[in-house]
């Protein structure tokens, strides 16, 4: 890509949208955003019921508010550039793809220039001047995350949607909106287990420990639910890194590189960061200075973090064969 994508080290020190709002502005409606599961009409043509919102400056704060639970692509298009309006078509087709895992948000400049006004901080500090359209962002928990300018090629935008969804999992942000009862292929989309469903909502309201529990009750229901397996990896990760000091947890990891609680510290932060590779190249070098029981603790850590990323992953298969190395 020719600009700078998104990196999940962005997550910290976002620009506040929660000020963006259409009431007491000349002009505002106060119509609301249109709510998931109902039709929204969309500059490419719409994709899934509630995958593909237009919203305006009047209804803007709303869908901030609702990227707590369920992660939103915005994208800034024109009339005047009709690539930028094909644009959010091809996004609405990757929400139906990915499940409804992201919402795509499409806001048309010429009628709505408080959306692009609210964002330009972020962008400038991201790119300097916008030279073309549309303008992605993310929009995870209330905050904007620059994603590039410019139509880009389907395999890049898929990249950059992988690494924001990762990002939006290891910050509790697993909500996903409605497809319509239908998936890619208009098949009805499988109800998810009670415990899946008690997982999920644990998680949008910040109990780690709810989560964690409904999804040991799954496991307990069907031991062989691999989603559920790596849904629990998931809350684990969430609770280990919570309150860690990530300057801390560095200083102690570069001071004691053959310390297994260091480097497994360490290693958690580089993945809710979303710096893969990272994490388990650390492990793996851990694996490699260690040995008995403090070996087998990093192993068994590195396997549990395998998880989290899910072994389709091509990371993961890469640091199974760089564990495998390093152990015999």
């Amino acid at each position: 890509m020719s600009q700078q994508p998104f990196s999940p080290s962005a997550l910290r020190g976002a620009v506040d949208l929660s000020a963006l709002s259409g009431a007491g502005r000349p002009g505002a409606t106060g119509r609301s955003a249109p709510a998931a599961g109902q039709q929204a009409a969309s500059p490419g043509g719409g994709a899934g019921s509630g995958l593909v919102l237009e919203a305006t400056d009047a209804t803007f704060n709303q869908v901030v508010s609702g990227t707590v639970s369920v992660p939103a692509v915005l994208v800034l298009w024109a009339e005047q550039v009709p690539e930028s309006r094909d644009h959010v078509a091809l996004l609405g087709r990757l929400a139906q793809e990915y499940q409804g895992r992201f919402q795509v948000v499409a806001v048309e400049l010429g009628a709505n220039p408080g959306v692009m006004q609210a964002v330009t901080p972020v962008l400038q500090q991201a790119f300097g001047q916008i030279t073309s359209l549309p303008v992605v962002l993310g929009l995870l928990a209330g905050q904007p995350f620059p994603f590039y300018l410019g139509p880009q090629p389907e395999p890049q935008v898929r990249q950059v949607l992988d690494k924001f969804l990762e990002a939006a999992v290891a910050n509790g942000v697993t909500g996903r909106a409605d497809l319509g009862g239908a998936d890619a292929d208009g098949a009805a989309e499988p109800q998810l287990p009670e415990s899946h469903r008690a997982a999920l909502e644990a998680l949008e309201r910040g109990d780690h420990e709810a989560a964690a529990a409904a999804y040991e009750q799954a496991l307990k229901d069907n031991p062989g639910d691999d989603e559920a397996r790596r849904g629990l990896a998931r809350v684990k990760l969430l609770q280990r890194t919570r309150g860690l000091d990530l300057a801390a947890v560095r200083a102690a990891a570069a001071d004691n590189p053959r310390d297994p609680q260091a480097q497994i510290d360490a290693a958690d932060l580089d993945l809710v960061g979303g710096h893969v590779e990272d994490a388990f190249a650390r492990l793996v070098d851990t694996v490699r200075v260690t040995t008995g029981d403090d070996r087998n603790r990093v192993r068994e850590h590195l396997i549990e973090l395998f998880e989290v990323v899910g072994n389709h992953d091509p990371r993961v298969a890469k640091a199974r064969q760089a564990l495998a190395s390093a152990l015999f």
